[in-house]
């Protein structure tokens, strides 16, 4: 709409946030318990315990468990909640020790299926930059 707002069920436009990720995290740039980082593909969904407590999470992690009322990406949330991929990495790793978030690491096989992988690739690039810009597709 012209003056800025949004219709009503789509998701507001406007700049990425100004908060530096460094942050949102307390300073972790990897998940707290021992392992790899989730593959940008994992998919994660709200518990009935995570949309219980929406009311008493910080506001990155009350959007994140919110946006996953439906089986998201890691990717996907980063485009839609723009936010820093490991930052939504490592929240959902929190979410997940705290029994609010399930995970559900594809199979590596699907993982190189070339589908997935452009997916995957068009999710990273609704991310935007700094400045709100998003990327260009080739």
């Amino acid at each position: 709409m012209a003056d800025g707002s949004s219709a009503p069920g789509q998701d507001p436009v406007g700049p990425a946030s100004a908060v530096r990720p460094f942050l949102v995290t307390a300073g972790r740039v990897a998940p707290g318990g021992a392992g790899r980082p989730m593959p940008v593909e994992t998919q994660v969904v709200a518990t009935v315990e995570g949309l219980d407590a929406l009311g008493g999470l910080s506001f990155e992690q009350h959007d994140i468990v919110a946006a996953c009322r439906r089986p998201q990406s890691i990717a996907e949330l980063a485009a839609r909640l723009r936010l820093h991929l490991n930052v939504v990495r490592v929240l959902a790793e929190d979410l997940r020790t705290e029994g609010q978030l399930t995970v559900h690491v594809p199979d590596s096989d699907d993982t190189h299926d070339a589908s997935v992988l452009r997916r995957v690739i068009d999710g990273l690039r609704a991310i935007p930059d700094s400045r709100g810009v998003l990327r260009d597709s080739d």
